[in-house]
């Protein structure tokens, strides 16, 4: 039986010396084995604690050894075994849970005397310096001779960048790194992300410039994600729209979606209220959508795009009379905020509820409104704005949608007064 963690042995007399612990423990592998005890020649059941400054081990015995197990924090990967003799602590900590529940339960039973047969022991042997090396919580691979092909990524890895190695698609290897934090893929040959990259519970950068892109999975957008994700770097792909949920990612504070092939930005885009950063320069936006004028950003970039030039007269008229009863029906739903789902009504139905628009008067249309555009300075929604366009201006078009004819005459007389063209 072996365990890797952090260790810390504290000698109980220390106080009465006027002298504490180091509050510190080193990395260690722990080992249950049979020991033949040099003065009785008996062989008896130890505990053999290796760390880096002593790779041969200190043994201790456990056979009616053991005063308590404080146990706690086990989840946690935490636990304490106080012996009688010598009398010391042996703090253990940052241990797989599981792992660090099987160690103590055979060191439980080595204490009581059970049959050694029925313990799963361990050659009590000096460790490898790797075993005991401290945890690497940083990785960076930037060339493909450097891309270990035979051995495993560090498990404890809370960082990782592979550039520049020509990978075709993410190494499945690298999404059981449970501890990570920063993935960066950049400047490789991804063109589809796995759905279990979602799966990485505590991922909260994603780089993927300078890749293959031509979709960013849905799936995603609903995984865990949503919770941990703040950072996203799609910029320079081959991204022409988003899907559906993607501001479901609502913890996004900084998103690059530099030069792409978008047409569109998310319909919703006013979902991301931490949104402070984004850059969308270079694409094929020609319109922005109407949800954009409630982000609240500190830094916007929408240089290089085709935008039009907005104005209210010219507009799309989907809207027939009457309405649909499916248009009725799920205008109802919309406004009334009724819970939906595919286990409820049929999947194209969700899909259109998910694309609902927003008409001024607040009412939501589906299918059928009316569509215009209208001229926006983006000084509203971001203290600092990178220019449009090379003639020094801010403005970019937004959006408008109107359920029915008299919101959008109002809407025409409003800005004829306010003199809005």
């Amino acid at each position: 039986m072996k365990l890797q963690c952090d260790v810390e042995v504290v000698n109980r007399m220390l106080p009465t010396y006027g002298m504490r612990s180091r509050g510190k423990g080193a990395r260690a592998v722990l080992s249950i084995g049979r020991h033949v005890d040099k003065t009785s020649q008996r062989s008896n059941i130890y505990m053999m604690i290796c760390t880096a400054k002593d790779r041969a081990g200190s043994k201790y015995k456990l056979k009616d050894n053991i005063e308590k197990f404080f146990t706690w924090f086990v989840e946690e990967g935490k636990a304490t075994v106080r012996l009688k003799e010598p009398a010391v602590d042996v703090c253990l900590s940052k241990a797989d849970a599981n792992s660090l529940k099987n160690f103590l339960s055979a060191a439980r039973l080595a204490d009581r005397g059970s049959d050694a047969s029925s313990l799963p022991l361990s050659t009590l042997t000096p460790v490898r310096a790797r075993d005991v090396e401290q945890p690497k919580k940083k990785m960076t691979i930037v060339s493909k001779k450097d891309y270990p092909l035979t051995s495993n990524f560090p498990y404890s890895l809370e960082q990782l960048q592979v550039s520049y190695c020509k990978l075709s698609r993410v190494d499945m290897r690298m999404l059981s790194l449970k501890a990570l934090r920063k993935l960066d893929l950049s400047n490789n040959h991804i063109k589809q992300l796995p759905a279990t990259i979602g799966d990485l519970g505590c991922l909260s950068e994603l780089v993927l410039h300078n890749n293959h892109l031509e979709t960013f999975s849905d799936a995603l957008c609903l995984s865990t994600l949503q919770r941990t994700l703040q950072l996203l770097d799609l910029s320079q792909n081959r991204l022409k729209y988003f899907p559906p949920h993607f501001c479901q990612l609502r913890e996004l504070v900084n998103l690059k979606l530099d030069d792409n092939a978008l047409v569109c930005l998310p319909s919703h885009a006013g979902r991301l209220q931490k949104l402070r950063f984004l850059s969308a320069a270079h694409n094929q936006l020609t319109v922005l959508p109407g949800d954009f004028r409630k982000l609240s950003l500190e830094n916007l970039d929408l240089f290089g795009n085709p935008f039009i030039q907005a104005n209210p007269l010219d507009h799309e008229m989907q809207l027939t009379f009457p309405l649909s009863l499916q248009e009725m029906a799920s205008r109802v739903v919309a406004n009334l905020r009724i819970p939906y789902g595919p286990h409820l009504v049929s999947a194209h139905l969700c899909r259109d509820l998910d694309r609902a628009k927003t008409c001024d008067c607040g009412c939501v249309c589906v299918n059928f409104f009316i569509k215009t555009a209208v001229s926006m300075n983006l000084h509203q929604v971001s203290h600092t704005v990178v220019l449009v366009d090379d003639m020094g201006g801010t403005d970019a078009p937004v959006q408008r949608f109107f359920c029915s004819l008299s919101c959008y005459s109002e809407f025409l007389d409003n800005s004829l007064q306010r003199g809005i063209r």
